[in-house]
């Protein structure tokens, strides 16, 4: 099998594709031949050792992944050959075969391809937990996402549109305000020259408002000022994540006034202690997919080798949606 070795943290192109061993199958375990590895943000981040929580090294990064059960356990009767799968690996992802506890992997649905089924959990599940669980959002609300272009940030147009809420979308380019709109969004913002603020605040007075509702923002840095005072009475302002690199230093008196609310989304470090209501989660979401009132977007191919590019294009920011190893 291949890999992706993480040998030391540091720039990317250091990483290398490695031939290993198979690992042995236990008898509770799957063998998985993949077929897509999802390329996150995150990823990058663990790589060059900018992340809070530092692998041991070596390492394989990767943390998504969909392919086909090419060999299972002699215990395992819910899974069989040929079956197709995908699976949260957390790690050792980039590989061209994984094994994994049989619990862990789910059986992929009809409706999805195997890109799709590699991307979408991250992102989808993130949304999903922040409007539904956090926010407890309600139909008819006004919802701005910021980096609405991206992953993370489209699945929460997608999610916020199945809801019922308004979407205002706003991203850095004309491509990637369009795939926001193609997944529901009701009007979008350049962030690259419109005053978010501003720009907000009117979209929410044709709708007879004095702000919106709601912020999703998994991007941080120099807007988030901005999009927190976008909100209006008793507003909720979702803190997703930090993708431009800066964690924002929010005025408490914004928050004060007009009583409006930070709320902290940590979809992972939920998971633990909600094991069940997790479960229940991506059965809700592969559900509303299927049904096809979720439309998680195909993703950009990378060539295994391209590992170094894919990560790189994420960490710039530059990807329309999502992207997949291909191995």
């Amino acid at each position: 099998m291949r890999v992706v070795s993480c040998n030391s943290f540091g720039p990317l192109d250091q990483l290398t594709i490695e031939e290993r061993p198979p690992r042995e199958l236990g008898p509770a375990d799957v063998r998985i031949e993949v077929k897509a590895a999802g390329v996150n943000f995150v990823d990058g981040l663990f790589v060059q050792g900018l992340y809070q929580v530092k692998p041991p090294l070596p390492f394989v990064p990767g943390g998504e992944i969909a392919g086909v059960v090419t060999e299972v356990g002699a215990e395992v009767s819910d899974l069989a050959v040929g079956q197709r799968v995908f699976v949260s690996t957390g790690l050792g992802g980039f590989a061209t075969e994984v094994v994994v506890p049989a619990g862990a992997a789910v059986a992929t649905p009809d409706a999805m391809t195997d890109g799709q089924a590699a991307t979408f959990v991250q992102s989808y599940m993130t949304a999903w937990f922040a409007l539904h669980v956090r926010a407890r959002a309600s139909a008819g609300q006004l919802l701005l996402v910021l980096g609405a272009g991206g992953g993370v940030g489209l699945a929460a147009v997608d999610v916020g549109r199945a809801m019922g809420l308004q979407v205002l979308a706003a991203a850095s380019s004309e491509a990637k305000r369009a795939v926001a709109v193609a997944h529901g969004a009701a009007a979008t913002l350049d962030t690259t020259a419109d005053d978010l603020k501003t720009a907000a605040k009117e979209w929410a007075k044709a709708a007879g408002r004095s702000g919106v509702d709601l912020v999703y923002d998994p991007v941080g840095g120099s807007l988030a000022e901005s999009a927190l005072r976008s909100l209006d009475d008793d507003g909720q302002y979702l803190v997703i994540g930090f993708a431009a690199g800066e964690i924002p230093r929010l005025p408490a008196n914004q928050v004060l006034l007009r009583n409006r609310r930070v709320t902290g989304v940590d979809w992972g470090g939920w998971i633990g202690k909600h094991q069940a209501e997790n479960r229940q989660m991506l059965h809700d979401v592969l559900a509303a997919i299927s049904a096809g009132d979720l439309h998680p977007v195909e993703p950009r191919a990378y060539a295994f080798e391209d590992v170094a590019s894919a990560l790189g294009d994420q960490l710039q920011r530059n990807v329309v949606g999502k992207s997949v190893l291909v191995p």
